[in-house]
């Protein structure tokens, strides 16, 4: 692209030297520049991309945009305030503006996110649509998966997955949307068409500060949707939860809302499970229907609501989409039952909120033949406030394993303790090596009991200090429960 047109609203100073006729390719990441490419430095946690921008230099970079001086020879050196929003506006023009030549669906929330967005991505290939997904699990497209670092990735990734949808033919892109990644700018120049809410609970506060901070920050997402009408957008919003009133306040687009408890336009009542999925009744502006899905969990009837609202908002008939939930599969880790052989029944989910794992276990409340077995787990250098009501809720459970999720830095003791405070009874046991923990679960279980595996869902990784290891809480418990039941 000319760098001229690129830059065009960017306000910036050239520091030095002469700005090349175009760039071919926009980088964060000083080893993956090439001849022609613009590099940008950005101040990270751990890594500040100036301190790179000579190596960027070395593998062909021509032009570094940067918010401080940087001694380079060769490329033109732009300044700018902000590098974090200049990336946001260069990678949305360098991609000519993707997101405005797809349907875009914006799933937030404290919990539910990866559920919902999953159900939609699933259901929308159902319903014979080319779709892709971003979030937790990876970016799936058309059902092809590719690895992602974040639930919202960065401006420049966003914009560039966002092309690859409209390239392989995507009429729909689903995003899981983060408070992180609004309130760091990762969303710039994304036009959501829809936006979902699913509900707001303790979680992130050692980075928000407050509980009105983080709900602010979700709010981003309804602000975001703009003020021209004629755009045929809309907020979708969980009736259930009290942060919806100041979400639809922030919109002046059309807004839907679905519920359990409260009045909604999609409602669900008659509720009924077992351990192979979910049944209820659905009321709604077309009338009652009868709904099954392979889905297990109250919260999961509300993310239902969330994806059946979403779609019949986007015009699909109400029929189709209730067909195409009922097709559907668990979403991988949420609420997962592990096929092991033995007289067990195990369950992994991603649950790391105190509302997650409270809902987790009202989901298998109904079918409880014997103890259950839930195993809750929280991660190092994260979130230390909402340990203990952790604890006090995964305390429901008939025997509690205590464990680390991700230690990173923090010792096993500190995070343990922390959780211990919580503990209702004194069923429970304290290991902090998950992989010792998952073991014991399963060795603490009898026929007829439920196990559930939470906090690390579909994740196939620990971090211990700055390293990712193997680690499968499914793989592990599966061993496990062969090598005492055969």
């Amino acid at each position: 692209m000319n760098s001229k047109e690129l830059l065009e609203n960017i306000p910036y100073k050239l520091i030095s030297g002469v700005l090349p006729e175009k760039i071919e390719y926009i980088t964060m990441d000083s080893r993956d520049a090439v001849p022609g490419s613009l590099f940008v430095c950005i101040e990270g946690y751990t890594v500040d991309g100036h301190d790179f921008a000579e190596q960027a230099t070395k593998c062909g970079a021509t032009l570094i945009l940067s918010e401080k001086p940087v001694e380079v020879e060769g490329p033109a050196v732009l300044i700018v305030e902000d590098t974090v929003r200049a990336l946001g506006q260069l990678a949305s023009k360098f991609y000519n503006y993707p997101s405005k030549d797809i349907q875009m669906i914006g799933v937030t929330g404290t919990n539910g996110k990866t559920s919902v967005a999953g159900m939609l991505h699933s259901m929308l290939m159902k319903l014979g649509e080319k779709s892709a997904l971003t979030g937790t699990i990876g970016f799936n497209l058309n059902g092809e998966m590719h690895p992602s670092a974040n639930t919202t990735s960065d401006a420049l990734t966003t914009q560039k997955m966002i092309a690859q949808a409209k390239e392989a033919g995507c009429s729909h892109m689903t995003m899981e949307v983060s408070s992180h990644g609004l309130v760091l700018g990762r969303l710039a120049g994304v036009e959501f068409n829809t936006a979902i809410f699913t509900n707001l609970t303790h979680d992130h506060l050692d980075f928000h500060g407050t509980m009105e901070e983080y709900g602010h920050a979700k709010g981003l997402l309804f602000a975001q949707l703009g003020q021209d009408l004629r755009e045929k957008k809309r907020a979708v919003l969980n009736a259930d939860d009290p942060w919806s009133e100041q979400f639809a306040k922030m919109t002046s687009h059309p807004i839907f809302t679905y519920g359990l408890e409260k009045d909604a336009q999609f409602k669900a009542d008659e509720i009924s499970m077992d351990q192979h999925g979910t049944t209820f009744r659905l009321r709604c502006p077309e009338g009652k229907y009868q709904v099954s899905m392979k889905l297990l969990g109250h919260f999961n009837v509300s993310n239902a609501l969330a994806a059946i609202t979403a779609l019949y908002a986007e015009g699909f008939k109400l029929s189709a989409v209730l067909e195409a939930l009922a097709a559907i599969d668990p979403v991988e880790g949420r609420m997962q039952k592990v096929a092991v052989d033995a007289p067990v029944t195990v369950f992994i989910d991603y649950a790391h909120t105190p509302d997650a794992i409270e809902k987790a276990l009202a989901a298998v409340a109904g079918f409880k033949k014997n103890k259950i077995i839930f195993l809750v787990g929280t991660g190092g250098n994260r979130d230390k406030s909402k340990r203990p009501n952790m604890a006090k809720k995964a305390s429901v459970a008939d025997y509690v394993v205590l464990t680390t999720d991700d230690p990173r830095d923090e010792s096993y003791d500190s995070i343990l303790k922390d959780l211990e405070i919580g503990m209702a009874h004194p069923n429970y046991a304290c290991i902090g090596d998950r992989e010792e923990a998952v073991k014991h679960a399963v060795q603490q279980s009898e026929p007829g009991d439920i196990i559930i595996l939470a906090g690390k869902g579909h994740e196939d990784y620990q971090i211990i200090g700055a390293t990712k290891y193997p680690h499968s809480d499914k793989e592990i418990a599966k061993m496990e429960a062969l090598k005492k039941y055969s």
